[in-house]
């Protein structure tokens, strides 16, 4: 437990105990929490300067794709505990904890987060707040973020310090957001005073109360347990991806190896899964972000093997396309590519820096004629790139392809069946990028199958004797 400068402990009446709360920013992250206290108890505004997305919103429409959360939208809004606005005097006025889940893009000359989202949230709402009450970042932003926005916040303040400013990092997997939600697997307080734990506690007492395990911590540790958490999934999966060339260099089975390696409870055999690589509006950018900030800390050299990890997933993507040009013969320039997936992983309709699209465009500037594919992602990929063709279901992207590509392995794809596609398709030859699909079933229905750190011919092996000492042996 911290230790806090201050000793003046709360009153009760300073304690709000069931506290009305304002969500500051409605994408993904604030939609998400927004729907989900409301859903918990807790009377919520959400606040965004997007009229658009206020107005969806409040019409019951949630502007992305997350499993179960339109449902929970609409329930949220006939509880009447749910409302949404682009007024900041209001939120000032309605809030005693007041969430800021704006976004911290990469900026755009330089790896490090820009901060200009979440530095004008802090203050439109300090300048606005006249009575005792809580500011909580939820953003991922560098370290030593939260202590500026402390100075700041006292400065704009008309109460100064009795405005108070606490850190509480999101764990969300795309996905899985309302189970991450409300059911997290931990809940970490970056606070500095005894009152800003106790009222960020009474914020998620339900939660609590299900028996979540609860870190209280400094500023400058919660900021940094987020990309902490996504640097360490982010060198878990390319750590695999990088043993995938090696077993392309040598003819061994990553996923063998995975399977093997997975055994060793030391190490375990989450997101030690090959394939394709990681990418989405988190991974990518926050460990790019981490190691600019450690550089400006003077710790880079602690955080270099991120550059590494970053170059490893995005090779991942170069040699993606090289195995499908290796199956079109070896030149793409008008081939048909069926390319199967867009969105950076199944269950989301988010394509920023998706791996998917990014294959699929490279494909595209090889001169391949390129259909795409995605249960969801379809109407964001083809903001991203109109150039490219797509498809409005599975059959039509892959008819008359000389190459399959497996890109995002949504469930439609793993069921798809090996024979049903081969009927639709000019030359049954297919890359699987996320190693989601049954080899043997493909194999079998003649089709020639490539995945990433997988040997290109099928693995066949038989019981021989070795005749020195009689004992059966493996043979190639």
């Amino acid at each position: 437990m911290p230790t806090y400068e201050t000793n003046i402990r709360p009153t009760p009446s300073q304690i709000v105990e069931h506290p009305r709360i304002t969500v500051i920013g409605t994408g993904y992250l604030g939609a998400t929490h927004a729907i989900c206290m409301a859903v918990l108890g807790f009377d919520v505004l959400g606040v965004d300067v997007d009229e658009r997305k206020i107005a969806a919103l409040r019409a019951g429409t949630v502007p992305f794709f997350e499993p179960g959360l339109q449902e929970q939208l609409v329930a949220a809004l006939d509880s009447g505990r749910l409302s949404f606005t682009t007024d900041f005097d209001q939120a000032a006025q309605f809030g005693d904890v007041h969430f800021v889940c704006v976004g911290t893009p990469q900026a755009k000359d330089s790896a490090a987060a820009d901060l200009t989202f979440v530095v004008a949230a802090f203050e439109a709402l300090a300048t606005r707040i006249t009575r005792k009450a809580l500011l909580v970042g939820k953003s991922t932003v560098p370290i030593g973020t939260a202590a500026r926005l402390t100075e700041l916040v006292a400065e704009v303040s008309p109460i100064g310090r009795e405005l108070e400013l606490a850190w509480n990092p999101e764990f969300l997997r795309e996905g899985f957001a309302i189970e991450d939600t409300l059911h997290p697997d931990r809940l970490v307080f970056g606070v500095e005073s005894a009152w800003a734990e106790q009222q960020l506690g009474a914020a998620f007492r339900p939660i609590l109360d299900d028996g979540t395990p609860l870190i209280v911590s400094d500023l400058a540790t919660a900021e940094l347990v987020k990309v902490a958490a996504n640097s360490f999934l982010a060198t878990k999966i390319s750590y695999i991806n990088a043993m995938a060339e090696v077993c392309e260099a040598t003819g061994a089975d990553v996923n063998l190896l995975a399977t093997a390696l997975s055994h060793d409870s030391r190490i375990g055999g989450r997101f030690l899964k090959p394939g394709l690589g990681f990418g989405g509006g988190c991974l990518p950018k926050d460990i790019r972000a981490f190691a600019h900030r450690a550089q400006e800390l003077g710790v880079g050299q602690a955080v270099a093997f991120l550059h590494e990890v970053d170059d490893i997933n995005n090779r991942r993507r170069v040699r993606t396309v090289d195995l499908i040009r290796e199956l079109a013969g070896g030149d793409l320039a008008g081939k048909r590519i069926g390319v199967l997936g867009a969105a950076f992983k199944p269950n989301s309709d988010d394509v920023r820096d998706a791996p998917a699209l990014d294959v699929a465009r490279m494909l595209y500037l090889e001169g391949a004629v390129v259909r795409v594919y995605d249960p969801e992602a379809n109407a964001n990929a083809h903001r991203a790139y109109p150039d490219l063709e797509y498809s409005d279901s599975m059959n039509h992207a892959v008819t008359d392809a000389d190459v399959v590509a497996l890109l995002t392995e949504w469930d439609e794809f793993r069921e798809a069946e090996p024979a049903a596609l081969g009927a639709l398709v000019k030359a049954r030859r297919i890359v699987d990028g996320r190693h989601a699909l049954d080899v043997d079933a493909y194999r079998a229905d003649g089709w020639e199958f490539r995945a990433l750190g997988r040997p290109a011919q099928p693995r066949t092996a038989a019981l021989a004797v070795d005749a020195r000492d009689e004992r059966p042996a493996l043979s190639a």
